[in-house]
């Protein structure tokens, strides 16, 4: 299928076989001027930047001056064995990646935009170095794409908080940007990450040992270990949720004591773990509001509000508690120590309002206060001091909006919670604030008045009021795809192409689209609204810091 008329056009399918190749290339580093090669009515050029990392450039024939430059979300920074769920088998890898994938890559292409994206200079927690890569890649780029005129920046959680950081510290550089689905500033990040596997470790497996890794070849290997020891507590809870969920057993290797366990279900236990780290209580397959018909109408109620929260946290603290894992060793190597310390942190406080709302799936006020009396007692992770001091050095936003922004985030996404974006929006509600001040001010003294233009879009990605799955017999159905506005940027190809098409707008307006245009391309990508009426909690360690 041909998208232009011109002969210079270009199809999909030629797209998609020239970007098969690129997006496989080798990351050794190359000379600094770009290696170019011109298939299909795209010149494709790949190279490295001083700092060794490697990136990829596409343009098509009929170039429109617009280049879209990608930065790639979290890559784990070592091997990963084989047979650990989710990411066992991951070799480390630098490749250059232009865009979120082939088929977005292709469509942009297709309406005459550049694209690029490095695989950065390392992997893990860069954003300082990718912020310095992208900064040297968009002049790469201009030196050898003469008639480039404008440079829209997007990216995709580490990637998002990169994109932000660069349009905050560059907006120069940029017509407009997107930080999707966007990691937050690493302090409270990894506060959220480091009580999910605290949790994890007190409640159900104490040998898990959640950070301290040793040094060299020792550290990396209990690294490891606790994945393994995390996902082996995640399916022993998995078993016994789908064995008696309304009273799941405790896994084996937990060292609650046996009059608590006879007392309250695992369930709500995991259920704490997630509200007091801020891991949300919906999940991929979990909406946390139905129920199966075939239950009675007093069973579909405890399972409504009881059994399926308990099943969304089984879920979002896998995914939460085994990336924590790798990401806490990989800033112990950075900050040269643990990081991680809760010894004043007050986990009741930290519950707050979340012990009513969730009471029922929490098992109660008293199942409650016995879980957090256990937390209290329990021992606490003690961090380095010269290693927090040097996280605190680590690259952070200061949530100033310097171009026409977009942000992108499912409201159940389990890692970059939409907190995240909410943060961000909090600080921007306050420079617009200042902004009208500023137009006020100048009124007075000219007798002319701009109220000026609003560069925020807040674009949330809810899931549906209910969307678990359940087999005939009853049993939730986790074989069905993930809901939208779920899992870790979790979009579609349509929602993906929105955004460029917005950003492209904004990039040549200097302001978002709006009224009913925009409503109406929303609506046509699906899964994407604008509720400002919608406040996004934030992470719970952001009042911490």
């Amino acid at each position: 299928m041909r998208i232009f008329k011109s002969k210079r056009s270009l199809s999909l399918v030629a797209i998609t076989s020239l970007l098969i190749p690129l997006l496989v290339t080798s990351g050794t580093a190359r000379a600094a001027d770009p290696a170019c090669a011109t298939a299909n009515y795209v010149t494709s050029c790949v190279g490295a930047t001083s700092d060794s990392a490697p990136y990829s450039m596409m343009v098509p024939a009929n170039f429109n001056g617009t280049v879209f430059i990608y930065s790639h979300g979290y890559r784990p920074n070592v091997a990963i064995p084989a047979g650990i769920p989710g990411y066992g088998g991951y070799t480390v890898t630098n490749t250059p990646q232009p865009g979120p994938n082939a088929t977005v890559i292709g469509a942009l292409l297709a309406k005459g935009y550049g694209v690029m994206g490095s695989g950065f200079s390392r992997q893990g927690w860069n954003a300082n170095e990718g912020v310095k890569t992208d900064v040297e890649l968009i002049g790469l780029f201009k030196k050898q794409f003469t008639k480039t005129k404008k440079v829209i920046a997007w990216g995709e959680s580490l990637g998002g908080f990169i994109t932000q950081a660069l349009a905050e510290s560059n907006g120069s550089l940029l017509s407009a940007a997107a930080p999707m689905c966007m990691a937050s500033n690493i302090s409270p990040l990894s506060t959220m990450a480091g009580d999910a596997l605290w949790g994890m470790k007190t409640f159900f497996d104490p040998t898990i040992k959640g950070g301290n890794y040793s040094a060299g070849a020792a550290g990396y290997a209990e690294a490891m270990g606790d994945l393994v020891k995390v996902f082996t507590a995640i399916g022993a809870l998995q078993a016994a949720f789908a064995a008696n969920p309304k009273l799941p057993a405790w896994p084996a290797t937990s060292k609650v004591p046996d009059a608590m366990k006879a007392a309250i279900p695992s369930r709500s236990a995991l259920v704490l773990v997630a509200l007091m780290s801020g891991v949300p209580l919906q999940s991929a397959h979990f909406d946390s509001t139905s129920a199966p018909s075939v239950l009675s109408a007093a069973d579909q109620t405890s399972f409504q509000i009881a059994i399926n929260p308990a099943f969304a946290a089984l879920e979002n603290v896998a995914t939460a508690a085994a990336l924590a894992v790798l990401v806490t060793y990989d800033l112990e190597l950075q900050s040269g120590g643990a990081f991680f310390d809760n010894t004043k942190t007050n986990y009741t406080a930290r519950l707050g309002d979340d012990a009513f709302v969730w009471t029922s799936a929490l098992s109660g006020k008293t199942a409650t206060d016995t879980l957090l009396g256990y937390l209290a007692a329990a021992q606490r992770a003690t961090g380095n001091a010269a290693a927090m001091a040097k996280m605190k050095t680590q690259l952070a936003h200061t949530g100033k909006i310097n171009v026409p922004t977009i942000t992108l985030v499912g409201t159940a996404d389990p890692v970059t919670v939409a907190g995240n974006s909410q943060w961000i929006a909090d600080r921007y509600a306050e420079q617009y604030a200042q902004a009208l001040v500023d137009a006020r001010a100048s009124y007075k003294q000219t007798g002319s008045y701009k109220r000026p233009d609003s560069k925020l879009l807040s674009i949330w990605n809810f899931p549906a009021a209910k969307y678990t799955k359940y087999t005939a017999l009853g049993a939730p159905d986790t074989t069905v795809p993930a809901a939208s506005g779920t899992n870790h940027c979790n979009f579609t190809d349509s929602q993906y192409l929105a955004v460029a098409d917005l950003l492209a707008y904004a990039s040549e307006n200097g302001t978002h689209l709006a009224g009913g245009a925009l409503y109406t391309k929303l609506r046509k990508a699906g899964g994407m609204t604008i509720d400002k009426e919608y406040r996004a909690p934030l992470l719970k360690a952001y009042g911490d810091n």
